[in-house]
């Protein structure tokens, strides 16, 4: 590609043509330092020009219309005053500098995100709506409060009901995150944006267009997204303190001394240069070194915020557990049948099926058990109730309790007492009927992910307190708090979308900022509202990635300590690089009151500050210790 090319294509790019504006100036105002003119006219000019310009008209807009004091304020000062005296190398090299930091802050802001269309397009554009047995498909947008909707095998329910007629199992995880499919039948409510597993069932929409579930929370994650706080740029909060006290020793030194060229110095070496890369430069430096780790920072400020949490929530489903049904427990009520008799019998009988919780009894079996699983005869479904065959000449008949008492099976009241305890922990129990009588139930639960009791421990530590916001219910919510380490103070159950933004807000309200952790589309109003959202990239949903502001790749929450960790220690480092900054400008002041350093000089020195915050924040890139990665 020739150059005329590459500039022609970086034209179209935003950031690429802030930096070829930078690149070009930077040149010319190096030429222009050597005394380098074309037609008479001083090469820095271009630098002045380009990249002041800018500057100037933004301060101006800003002052007039908002009376906004920001930090550019003071350096389209300096840049006018250096002008008016003829310093021109000093006018460029200061606008050079400033564009140099607001590129760097741009490119670690995180591009549009395409969350809210993702979270809108999953509910269904068409309809089946039932009129005197009749059925018609019509868009969605036009289902009326109190219409039949019918819903088939792998579709979206479109609009929230009651269930007239009809059994199922419905996957709720775009909703509540929960993995484990709900069976639902006659009575049962069911949520727009849910997905029909098996059987064909009506239902009365109650809840349509606006009001529905799946439309709710596409506004949920909007209007959290609009309400959260955005961090203002560092040397924008000292802006008015800054322009004031530059302004103040400029026009002292004026009065005293009679030479304007010391007053210009003194407003050439007060520019916040130092404040503007401070930010950017060891933001920049972190989200490098977090990449190396497979955390993906998409907003600029994340790191930032993510320094100053006291409380980090976890969603449980997928996030603490691997959001995959277990098998966790087998349990024999019969003397004559073992629990690999049940265990064996259950995973013949589940063969044929395509159901989750069939395909996890299943996998439950050691693999020379499932290499020689026959076929079961006479295989029946009963959807979201569970399944029959023939096995062995048994009857088996393996399903929910209340459809093995519904078909006459003997014993239901002794097994609902023995399944309670597990029940109690979260799991799921799928009961097995042998010739007409319950001889035992399997139970399931969603595996905890590994080293999660060192990951709260460690966040204690960062004086961080773990939190527990789930949708199961109370009993199960504080035994996966338990085994996790999290102080059952600290457990929210019961958790709708709307439920865990409430709660993020009445913290926020306490002063308590909070990083909400989680993968679901459930989450997303969640992780857009916290004070820092963090994702499960690898099996987390495109929304809820979309919707967060750090991305964990690998699905690895054992790196979140390290992230705190690595963010307090970007925030320290940015502290050292202004304090030693300003300490070299105030230095500069002083010399430049005296008469001992001009405008010129004074830019180089006093940008000898902004290499330094450069060079500083570079180590941040270095790969940690092993010691640091230990989460």
């Amino acid at each position: 590609m020739s150059p005329l090319s590459f500039i022609r294509a970086a034209w179209q790019d935003e950031t690429r043509r802030q930096i070829v504006l930078i690149v070009v100036s930077a040149i010319a105002l190096l030429l222009g330092f050597f005394d380098v003119t074309v037609s008479g006219i001083d090469l820095s000019w271009v630098a002045i020009l380009l990249c002041g310009t800018p500057i100037v008209i933004e301060a101006a807009i800003g002052l007039i219309t908002r009376f906004d004091v920001k930090a550019d304020l003071l350096v389209s000062l300096a840049l006018i005053a250096s002008i008016i005296i003829g310093e021109y190398f000093a006018a460029g090299e200061i606008a050079v500098i400033m564009q140099l930091g607001a590129l760097l802050e741009e490119m670690t802001v995180a591009k549009a995100r395409k969350g809210i269309e993702r979270l809108a397009s999953l509910a269904p554009e068409t309809a089946r709506v039932v009129t005197s047995g009749t059925e018609r498909i019509i868009p969605a947008s036009e289902v009326k409060k109190g219409e039949t909707i019918r819903v088939n095998p792998g579709e979206t329910v479109p609009v929230d009901g009651e269930i007239l007629s009809g059994s199922t199992s419905v996957d709720e995880s775009v909703l509540t995150g929960e993995p484990m499919p709900v069976d639902k039948t006659a009575g049962d409510h069911v949520m727009s944006g849910s997905i029909n597993r098996f059987g064909v069932f009506e239902l009365r929409a109650d809840a349509v267009g606006d009001a529905s579930t799946i439309a709710r929370m596409a506004k949920l994650v909007e209007s959290a997204d609009a309400s959260r706080a955005k961090i203002v740029r560092l040397a924008d909060r000292w802006a008015t303190w800054i322009v004031a006290a530059a302004l103040s020793m400029a026009c002292v030194t004026w009065l005293v001394t009679g030479e304007e060229i010391r007053a210009v110095t003194i407003l050439v070496v007060f520019c916040p240069c130092a404040l503007v890369l401070a930010t950017p430069t060891a933001v920049m430096a972190a989200i490098g070194c977090a990449t190396k780790r497979g955390v993906l920072v998409r907003e600029g400020d994340a790191l930032e915020r993510l320094a100053e949490i006291d409380r980090a929530a976890f969603d449980k489903t997928g996030t603490l557990t691997t959001g995959e049904p277990t098998l966790c427990g087998v349990k024999s009520l019969s003397k004559t049948c073992s629990e690999n008799d049940i265990l064996r019998f259950a995973a013949i009988a589940e063969k044929p099926s395509s159901h989750p919780l069939g395909r996890a009894i299943i996998r439950g079996l050691k693999d020379a058990e499932k290499a020689g699983l026959p076929n079961p005869d006479d295989f029946k479904m009963e959807s979201g109730s569970g399944v029959s065959a023939r096995i062995d000449d048994h009857a088996v008949a393996v399903g929910r309790l209340s459809w093995l008492k519904r078909i006459g099976a003997a014993g239901t009241g002794d097994a609902r007492s023995a399944a309670a305890v597990f029940e109690a922990e979260g799991a799921t129990t799928v009961f097995i009927a042998l010739d007409g009588a319950v001889v035992g139930f399997i139970a399931l639960s969603d595996a905890m992910r590994p080293g999660i009791a060192n990951v709260m421990r460690s966040l204690e530590k960062q004086n961080v307190s773990p939190m527990l916001m789930t949708g199961d219910h109370k009993e199960a919510a504080e035994h996966i708090a338990k085994e996790a380490g999290i102080d059952e103070r600290f457990v929210d159950a019961g958790c709708m979308p709307e439920d865990k933004l409430r709660r993020l807000e009445s913290l926020e309200r306490a002063t308590i900022r909070t990083a909400m952790v989680g993968d679901g589309i459930n989450d997303a109003p969640a992780l857009k509202r916290a004070w820092v959202g963090i994702a499960m990239g690898g099996i987390g949903s495109d929304i809820a990635v979309n919707a967060a502001d750090i991305v964990l790749v690998r699905d690895d929450i054992r790196v979140i300590p390290w992230l705190v960790r690595l963010s307090r220690r970007m925030m320290r480092m940015i502290r050292f690089n202004i304090t030693l900054a300003m300490r070299i400008n105030f230095l500069a002041i002083i010399l430049a009151a005296l008469g001992l350093m001009g405008p010129v000089l004074g830019a180089l020195v006093h940008n000898a500050g902004s290499v330094i915050v450069i060079l500083n924040s570079a180590r941040l890139l270095r790969t940690p210790s092993e010691g640091d990665q230990t989460a």
